[in-house]
């Protein structure tokens, strides 16, 4: 039978003589335990490990991936099953090793059997039978080879040998990234189950929280943060931010849990890596108050879309408490504004307007007239003039310390927006 040589043939192993495969067999398989005693002595990640269930493993890929080989050779047939070595991949994973290993394996193995076939090519004692006169021992010509192979088939059997080992290679690859892909969901679903229970009130118990940390590879650090963002930023900004975080889409957001957010330099770290990522950072607390700091952050986050807090970059909500309690019953400010500002209501739209400036000037400055002035651009007697007419718009309320507190923070929450309603 001859081997298949035309130029649509898509594997190296056509090239090379069927009858090839009988030749080889008892060379090809005689290699077995040799190939797996050097893996043994050479790989030192191995040495311990070939006497049980994955010795056996590797004693399997070895057995099918000699068979297979012979049986290729004068065929154009794909490999036929590589599920041996794509199941070798998955395992080299699950044990915690890289593909480096493993990878070696396969060189060793290529090489070992090449040797072999090498040295069959030129005699069984490795040499041409020759006297070292140009002739064999029986006085005649070169002999032929034991294996009956010329020069090129000598050369297209190797490149089909290194080209097949190399096909192993990838499905024990394809097997490693398999397992990988299913480690790193189960990782990510134990880790969103970890997230999503710290985003629930009340806190877990140490035990659970324990538990579920340890599940999901995360050690609960004895400080941190709530971290919020959009969801579809969270995995760009996990990428930037330090490996310790903890971090899963909860109720359509993004949220990150950040250890010691307080630590030296922390804050910074974070700023940088949200550059141009709107988010917000909750106050930092210790495991047990972890719903205060996610409720605090998530309520910064809607006020951050709304435009009531900058809306680039790393927002902390400990920066900006009074627009948050103005923001946490929306009726009470309301009520608060209404109250407070209704002797504006009363005022012509110029003379409100003016009203609202001077009474901001002068409450930023706490009371001080010639301060407002200057921050007015105005005369102090003109100050002193509005202040009296405003005082008695007011009815007292400005002379009672808690009264200006309430102007102020209505002034804070509705501004002349609301004092005109």
């Amino acid at each position: 039978m001859c081997a298949v040589t035309d130029a649509s043939r898509r594997h190296p192993w056509a090239d090379v003589p069927a009858t090839a495969g009988d030749r080889l067999r008892p060379v090809v398989l005689g290699t077995g335990d040799e190939i797996i005693a050097t893996v043994r002595a050479e790989i030192a990640e191995y040495a311990l490990s070939m006497d049980g269930e994955f010795g056996r493993r590797i004693r399997l890929g070895v057995s099918v991936a000699l068979d297979q080989f012979l049986d290729l050779l004068g065929t154009d047939d794909a490999l036929p099953d590589t599920t041996v070595y794509f199941e070798l991949g998955r395992v080299e994973h699950r044990h915690g090793r890289t593909m480096d290993a493993l990878q070696s394996a396969y060189r060793i193995g290529s090489r070992v059997l090449w040797r072999r076939i090498a040295a069959a090519s030129e005699g069984s004692d490795g040499s041409d039978g020759s006297d070292g006169s140009g002739r064999n021992g029986t006085g005649g010509a070169h002999a032929p080879d034991d294996l009956g192979l010329g020069a090129d088939d000598i050369f297209r059997l190797a490149e089909a040998l290194f080209a097949y080992i190399e096909q192993l290679a990838a499905a024990s690859v394809s097997g490693y990234a398999y397992e990988q892909s299913l480690a790193a969901g189960s990782r990510q679903a134990r880790q969103h189950a970890l997230v999503e229970r710290l985003c629930r009130t009340p806190a877990p118990e140490p035990s659970e929280l324990e538990s579920l940390a340890r599940e999901a590879g995360w050690t609960p650090p004895k400080t941190l943060g709530a971290l919020v963002l959009a969801e579809e930023s969270l995995a760009v900004a996990c990428r930037r931010l330090p490996a310790e975080i903890a971090a899963s889409a909860v109720d359509g957001v993004g949220v990150v849990f950040v250890p010691d957010p307080d630590g030296p330099g922390r804050v910074d770290a974070l700023a940088d890596a949200l550059r141009g990522t709107p988010a917000v950072l909750g106050p930092t607390v210790t495991p047990d108050q972890v719903p205060r700091t996610v409720t605090r952050a998530r309520a910064a986050w809607a006020l951050q879309q709304d435009g009531s807090l900058p809306g680039e970059g790393l927002v902390r909500s400990e920066d900006h408490l009074l627009v948050l309690l103005l923001h946490a019953d929306v009726t009470l400010t309301a009520d608060l504004v209404a109250q407070r500002l209704e002797p504006l209501r009363r005022m012509t739209s110029a003379a409100r307007d003016r009203a609202v400036t001077t009474l901001t000037a002068w409450l930023d400055a706490h009371g001080d007239v010639g301060e407002a002035a200057t921050r007015l651009h105005v005369h102090p007697q003109t100050v002193r003039y509005r202040l009296a007419r405003l005082k008695e718009a007011f009815a007292g309320v400005l002379d009672d310390p808690v009264g200006r507190l309430e102007v102020a923070l209505a002034l804070r929450a509705g501004g002349p927006g609301l004092a005109e309603g």
